[in-house]
């Protein structure tokens, strides 16, 4: 088999630097997933992403897809002929169809009798001829929220396009992309190489951009440098480089050949909050920040040059001043928020509006006080401190500090209440109650800030569900699906004894000046966020069937829902699990046709051995399950049901449960019903079927 290594790169000017490893991802995958539906075997999709470029090599690509055999399928045999045994007009026109003669045509034996054939072989195209398809539908699935036109062209991407390199082996391939034609020429670095450079073939792309063009081309290459850098001049200036993911991405999108360096800035900076900061370095300046072994901040950086300079110091220098009034403004606004207390910030929210119907952003603080209050003997929080930690939790939002670095919101609070004299319980809360902030982010670590963190979330949701604002499709500007994820963890990773139908009565009892249907919104709410229970455990791993199987229970208590599936989840991995399921399947079904059927069971109307058997592994096993189901010890329970598996099968095969005696048909429907009481206690695992 004939193989080649194919090349594509598509250069532009800059693309956005936190979108370059996904544009990268999506459209090497892309390529691969055409590729294999091309049916065109390949050893493997390099991928190359800088900020002027998105490239893929596939090592080894069959050159041409194999030729196929193909079959169509024409009329019924009967339906060939006419009369004089002459070929029908069907029989004619499937032959014009298939680009044939008649007399070509086979017949062949289907499930629906004998039919007329035509077989003949596809011949397979080549790779080269298919690659533009490839790489336009690569293009147009890109994840790109918003594309741009530029000059007087119609193409639309991310970015202007300016040229396009396609090569199979050392041979152009010839395609028109995005108004660009291929060529075997690619760009070097926008300072360091002037030019176009010829790459004489797929192999030589890297090496030549990497000598000719001063460019490394692969993403994670220039990550890996990237990182090794800044951990060394970072140590070399005596600290340790703190290099967070998200910012390495970001960086790495952002130069072509990485020149890490060390900087440094006045240690009485060191006088504000960390954070700020490091906010400051990260987010305006895409800085890495230095600690010492202890993990306390430096009063250094490291930063990465897209340049060598002959003079570093200079580089040095240079942004060692950019950084400099970043850090003074930081400054600056933390003092002037030095000089007034918390609670004084906390009056601003009067006039803060939370949400036009919902009020202020004071008005939603007196909800969360309320609702936190009720729930803090649950939690284990003291009602004084959930009360004060209400009513200062949002007061930052009305800072200096907080409107220049909005990421500071909750840890600037915790510093102003510190610093107000405020209890640790209190201070604490101020940050806490946004956790988790993410997936994965750490829960509050007091009470006070878990009791805050749940009513926030369960008021945000309230009143903007009472307004009628449900989220729909992507549309959620009030992160709900994020609030109740956290609301979830919140409650189910403390194991709090809270139930979210009685949570939602006490957050819409606040709401008094808006109008809603109290029980119907209730019952929205409920159902809203045990979807997205739903959708977590799907997202982990769990059987989307498990979690049906615990929902039509209908329960409204978060931590008793999730030992409920994770007891399921258990038990559908054991032997007996499909045969119990399907046979209570059989049960209910037998009992919705049945009006009533009596809780009683009459031993004396059992007759049949399979029938006692059942009926006395039921006496056996009910005494020790009832116990378990009401200590909630559910996967005890259910791995115990499964030793009903032998009796339930003999029943099934040796009794009729529609026995022509009426008494003898009510007590096997009795036995039946005892049976699927003692099964659905936990969930419906006919679900599981």
């Amino acid at each position: 088999m004939t193989t080649q290594n194919i090349l594509i790169e598509l250069g532009t000017e800059e693309l956005p630097p936190k979108s370059l490893k996904a544009l990268s991802d999506a459209f090497s995958q892309s390529i691969k997933d055409s590729l294999v539906a091309a049916e065109l075997n390949f050893e493997q999709v390099e991928s190359f992403a800088a900020p002027r470029r998105l490239g893929v090599l596939v090592h080894n690509v069959q050159a041409c897809q194999a030729d196929t055999d193909v079959e169509k399928l024409g009329p019924n045999v009967k339906a060939a002929f006419d009369k004089e045994g002459n070929p029908s007009k069907a029989a004619e026109g499937f032959a014009r169809s298939c680009g044939t003669e008649f007399n070509q045509l086979i017949e062949v034996e289907t499930p629906k009798g004998t039919r007329l054939a035509f077989r003949s072989t596809q011949q397979g195209q080549s790779t080269t001829a298919l690659l533009q398809g490839f790489v336009e539908k690569a293009l147009q699935q890109l994840p790109i929220p918003k594309r741009m036109r530029w000059g007087a062209s119609r193409a639309e991407f991310v970015r202007p396009v300016k040229w396009l390199l396609a090569l199979a082996d050392d041979a152009i391939v010839p395609m028109t992309v995005l108004g660009i034609e291929s060529s075997n020429v690619t760009r070097g670095h926008r300072f360091h190489s002037q030019g176009d450079l010829i790459v004489p073939s797929a192999l030589a792309y890297e090496q030549v951009l990497l000598d000719d063009g001063q460019v490394v081309a692969s993403f994670e290459k220039r990550r890996q440098l990237i990182r090794d850098g800044a951990a060394e001049v970072g140590a070399a200036a005596n600290g340790n480089t703190v290099i967070g993911a998200e910012l390495l991405d970001e960086v790495t999108g952002l130069v072509e050949w990485p020149v890490p360096m060390a900087g440094s800035f006045e240690a009485k900076f060191l006088e504000v909050p960390a954070e700020a900061l490091i906010s400051s370095m990260r987010e305006h300046q895409k800085y890495f920040h230095v600690v010492d072994d202890a993990g306390a901040l430096l009063p250094l950086f490291v930063f990465v040059s897209n340049i060598v300079s002959s003079k570093p110091s200079s580089v040095i220098e240079g942004n060692e001043k950019v950084i400099r009034p970043r850090l003074a403004d930081a400054d600056f606004f933390y003092k002037t928020d030095l000089k007034t207390s918390l609670e004084s910030k906390a009056e601003k929210l009067e006039k803060i509006v939370f949400q036009k119907q919902l009020g202020t952003i004071a008005e939603k603080c007196d909800r969360i006080a309320a609702l936190s209050t009720s729930i803090s003997t649950i939690v284990g929080a003291k009602a004084a401190d959930v009360q004060r930690a209400a009513k200062l939790c949002k007061a930052d939002l009305s800072s200096e500090l907080v409107l220049e670095f909005d990421d500071l919101q909750g840890l600037a609070g915790e510093y102003y209440a510190r610093h107000d004299g405020e209890s640790a319980e209190v201070a604490s809360a101020m940050n806490e109650h946004y956790m988790p902030r993410f997936a994965g982010d750490s829960l509050p670590s007091t009470a006070t800030g878990t009791a805050i963190a749940i009513a926030d979330r369960m008021d945000t949701l309230a009143g903007i569900f009472a307004i009628g604002q449900i989220p729909s499709g992507s549309k959620d500007p009030f992160a709900l699906r994020r609030a109740s994820i956290g609301l979830l963890r919140l409650i189910v990773e403390n194991n709090l004894n809270l139930d979210l139908a009685e949570l939602t009565d006490l957050a819409l009892k606040s709401l008094q000046h808006v109008e809603f249907d109290h029980s119907q919104v209730r019952a929205q709410i409920v159902d809203y966020v045990f979807e997205r229970f739903k959708a977590r455990y799907v997202e982990e791993g769990i059987s989307a069937d498990a979690v049906n199987a615990v929902l039509e229970k209908s329960l409204t208590s978060p931590v008793d829902f999730n030992a409920r599936v994770l007891a399921v989840t258990d038990f559908a991995k054991i032997d007996a699990a499909e045969a119990l399921a399907a046979a209570n399947k059989r049960v209910g079904n037998i009992l919705a046709k049945v009006d009533a059927v009596s809780d009683d069971i009459d031993p004396s109307l059992i007759s049949e051995a399979p029938e006692q058997a059942l009926y006395n592994e039921l006496l056996s096993v009910e005494p020790i399950v009832q116990p378990l189901l009401a200590e909630k010890r559910y996967t005890e329970s259910m791995l115990a049901l499964a030793e009903l598996r032998g009796p339930v099968d003999a029943f099934f095969d040796g009794v009729m449960v529609n026995a022509e005696d009426d008494a003898v048909r009510a007590n096997r429907l009795a036995i039946l019903k005892r049976l699927s009481n003692l099964f659905g206690a936990v969930a419906d695992i006919s679900r599981l079927v």
